[in-house]
């Protein structure tokens, strides 16, 4: 009984040969943990302040940018908390949380995608029917399934995992937990993958035979996403084929760039939105210039104060 009661613990390796350059390693990804709070909140907010920006496209967006707000406050906590410990140490049950959430906001990451991959393709493809088509409603079930799909998906293998003991996986349990796990898999990448291709094949095949006017409007609006979508596929294809099957690279590689995912892409999504959408970028210029107007004003009632 008291074996049942006991916590099990499980020992990071990654951290291991990193121990030496801990602190730097905590200043730097503090430093991109606070980036990547701003950036993408910053976008989040405007977007939710703004009335022009309340569309279906910047909807999805702003999802989008929460849902990697999610995601590194899911790693990164833990993760500066490991740089300060001598000993680099997870409970089983932790472990297996931060799994879940890791691997249905991900999951979450490719159905949104997905979600605006369509917005584009009716906008674009079939301009007269996207009021009716893009109503709130369908935005709304859009973003209920981007996030309940991934979580109903992994909650199972979370539960078939938490139920065993580790080191005493049998055959037949290891073999459902595959099973399970390719489908949830199959379902959560490259089923949308696909389909976001397939879209904007024919956003392209359309926009070439169109006039210049919507060849504009398609570049600058599915460019973002693309690029977007190409970050974050190769950085899990990454993690899946290389990490996930093995590999002879050292720990040190394999933790550096497995860090990519959760240091580049979350600061790599504001970045292009803020620069790349018109509307998006528009309005964090006035933000940017209202901010510097009232520092000059603040300047000069000091500046008065004091002479008088």
């Amino acid at each position: 009984m008291e074996e049942e009661l006991n916590t099990t613990y499980l020992i990071l390796g990654g951290h291991m040969e990193l121990q030496k350059y801990r602190y730097l390693c905590f200043v730097f990804v503090f430093i991109m943990y606070i980036l990547i709070l701003c950036s993408n909140s910053t976008i989040v907010y405007l977007i939710w302040k703004h009335q022009d920006l309340h569309e279906p496209m910047y909807i999805f967006i702003a999802a989008l940018l929460v849902n990697s707000i999610l995601f590194t406050t899911n790693i990164y906590p833990k993760l500066l908390i490991d740089f300060l410990s001598e000993k680099q140490i997870i409970s089983y049950q932790d472990c297996l949380v931060q799994y879940y959430m890791l691997y249905s906001l991900g999951g979450s990451e490719f159905l949104l995608l997905t979600a605006m991959a369509y917005d584009r393709y009716v906008s674009i493809c079939k301009p007269l029917q996207y009021p009716t088509i893009m109503r709130k409603r369908t935005v709304s079930i859009f973003l209920t399934l981007a996030w309940l799909l991934p979580a109903c998906q992994f909650v199972g293998l979370t539960i078939m995992s938490s139920n065993q003991k580790l080191c005493s996986f049998t055959l037949k349990n290891l073999k459902a937990r595959s099973v399970f796990g390719v489908v949830a898999l199959i379902i959560t990448v490259p089923l949308p993958v696909l389909f976001i291709l397939f879209t904007y094949t024919r956003i392209l095949i359309i926009s070439f035979r169109s006039r210049r006017n919507v060849r504009r409007k398609a570049a600058q609006t599915c460019l973002p996403h693309l690029l977007v979508l190409i970050s974050f596929t190769c950085l899990g294809a990454f993690d899946v084929i290389i990490v996930r099957l093995g590999s002879d690279f050292p720990k040190t590689v394999h933790f550096t760039i497995t860090l990519q995912t959760i240091l580049c892409h979350p600061l790599f999504n504001p970045i292009i939105y803020g620069l790349k959408m018109k509307e998006i970028s528009k309005h964090l210029k006035k933000l940017y210039l209202s901010k510097k107007d009232q520092g000059v004003q603040d300047g000069r009632c000091e500046c008065q104060s004091f002479e008088e």
